[in-house]
């Protein structure tokens, strides 16, 4: 096993940094659950960005909220969800493993990214488990907001799905030679550099706003060289 990367936090494990691998072994012994880890990128880029954008159009047909006001709910569900990205990525994927139940619950949810970052099959969370989340938030939103939270919670899925195909693209594709490359910069900062930073993959906003965002090695060491 490699050795573990600094952490910015002071308590639990890092994760540790290994070779990229496109195929992850089993999680569970059931074939059943091990199934239900697995999916093709397609299914919920295909069923995230058609809710989202069915939400939106259901609030402006069948609700008749304002085109405007609409769009504006819409683009701040978009938003927040980089935010609840940025949340859910650093304190719950990244939980401190100071117990072997939390230990474990890690691996299960995160932990297993880590240490197969090109498994296609296990870049994004399975189907069953992100539909059950979409269905909470979206009847909380409703709750919180009445009708206007349909709009809202189809900005949220819209920017899931943008996650996800976002996600997808950094760990199999190619970087492009523009501005979009600073996204692939920082995920490969968090699996390779520090995994206890550059939280946000669909945006980096939240991390220099909490300062979470590890100092790039090479200007790190530009910065060295001019000193020397």
């Amino acid at each position: 096993m490699c050795k573990a990367l600094p952490s910015l936090r002071s308590s639990g494990k890092a994760m540790t940094a290994h070779k990229p691998s496109a195929h992850s072994g089993r999680i569970f012994k059931s074939d059943l659950l091990e199934a239900l880890t697995r999916t093709h990128i397609a299914i919920p880029l295909t069923l995230f960005w058609t809710a989202g954008a069915a939400s939106l159009w259901y609030s402006i047909a069948r609700l008749d909220i304002m085109w405007g006001i609409a769009l504006l709910l819409f683009v701040g569900g978009t938003i927040f969800f980089t935010l609840l990205e940025y949340l859910m990525h650093r304190y719950l994927y990244h939980i401190p493993a100071t117990t072997p139940w939390r230990e474990r619950f890690r691996y299960v949810v995160h932990g297993v990214h880590h240490d197969h970052p090109r498994d296609k099959r296990r870049l994004a969370q399975p189907p069953i488990t992100s539909v059950l989340l979409a269905i909470i938030l979206l009847s909380l939103f409703r709750l919180i907001m009445g009708d206007f939270g349909f709009a809202f919670c189809g900005g949220v899925l819209f920017g899931y799905s943008s996650y996800l195909a976002i996600h997808y693209a950094t760990h199999m594709l190619k970087p492009p030679k523009n501005f979009l490359g600073i996204l692939w910069k920082n995920h490969n900062l968090h699996h390779y550099v520090n995994d206890e930073g550059a939280f946000g993959v669909s945006s980096p906003l939240w991390d220099h706003v909490f300062g979470t965002m590890p100092a790039d090695p090479k200007r790190k060491a530009a910065e060295r060289a001019h000193l020397l």
